[in-house]
């Protein structure tokens, strides 16, 4: 998982900044981008990082930039792709309730079939790692690495490296979502529980069972977030927001 401790560099603050205002409809869908100079001087930035940051989010799906032309906000949620997914939830965590229970369903469909080749593939292995399981410290940390660390090793027993690609990009979505999630010790006991379950279902080599368990796992967890009372916002350890970025940068 991704390490979130780096200092915002320039071209990374104008890109969330343009993200959050787009967002929010500061620039709203189908609006013209202020001029260079405008918007440069408006976002606290120098020209060149704030080119950089125009030309990603033109590669990414927000924005249309045609030379000789003002460059105008895409209809983002309808022409974009999965890069747009992953920057809403990584900068707009406004999002995060929203998504999650859609994100949930598809990686539920996701792993069934992941978890089953899987099994199909290496049970010995996928076995030999959940007993080293048996033995990890109860805590947020922990749990949240371990089941990381599991889905990424179904992904490469299985051998679709198109689903580790999928998987890979929501990292950073991850390891916020985990982190709440794994505080409370009933959601830990919930995943020892499925380890225990999943190590018997590749002792026996049975793939239905394995593939029905991890996808009944991951759809249970949609209850929790849909319950979620409307003011516990999904931010990561003690419901903090995860920007530990410096705002103030000055102009190159």
């Amino acid at each position: 998982m991704a390490n979130d401790d780096r200092q915002e560099t320039a071209v990374d603050r104008a890109h969330r900044l343009l993200i959050e205002r787009i967002v929010t409809g500061i620039y709203p869908i189908g609006a013209d981008l202020p001029g260079e100079r405008t918007l440069s001087k408006d976002l606290g930035v120098a020209r060149n990082a704030l080119r950089e940051a125009l030309q990603r989010l033109g590669h990414n799906g927000w924005l249309e930039i045609s030379q000789g032309r003002a460059t105008r906000v895409r209809d983002y949620l309808r022409e974009g792709n999965l890069n747009i997914l992953v920057e809403l939830l990584n900068i707009d965590h406004t999002q995060t309730r929203s998504f999650v229970p859609h994100l949930l369903h598809m990686w539920s469909l996701l792993a069934h079939d992941y978890t089953a080749q899987a099994v199909r593939n290496e049970p010995n292995r996928l076995m030999e790692r959940l007993e080293l399981y048996a033995s990890l410290a109860d805590n947020t940390e922990a749990a949240t690495q371990a089941m990381w660390q599991l889905h990424r090793a179904l992904i490469d027993y299985c051998g679709n490296v198109a689903y580790g690609l999928i998987f890979n990009s929501f990292a950073d979505f991850y390891a916020r979502l985990a982190t709440q999630y794994y505080q409370l010790p009933q959601n830990r006991d919930r995943a020892r529980a499925l380890w225990q379950e999943l190590y018997q279902a590749a002792a026996e080599k049975d793939t239905d069972r394995a593939a029905e368990r991890v996808q009944a796992y991951i759809r249970s967890d949609m209850d929790y977030w849909t319950n979620l009372p409307d003011d516990d916002v999904i931010y990561g350890t003690n419901s903090e927001d995860p920007d530990n970025t410096t705002d103030e940068e000055d102009p190159e």
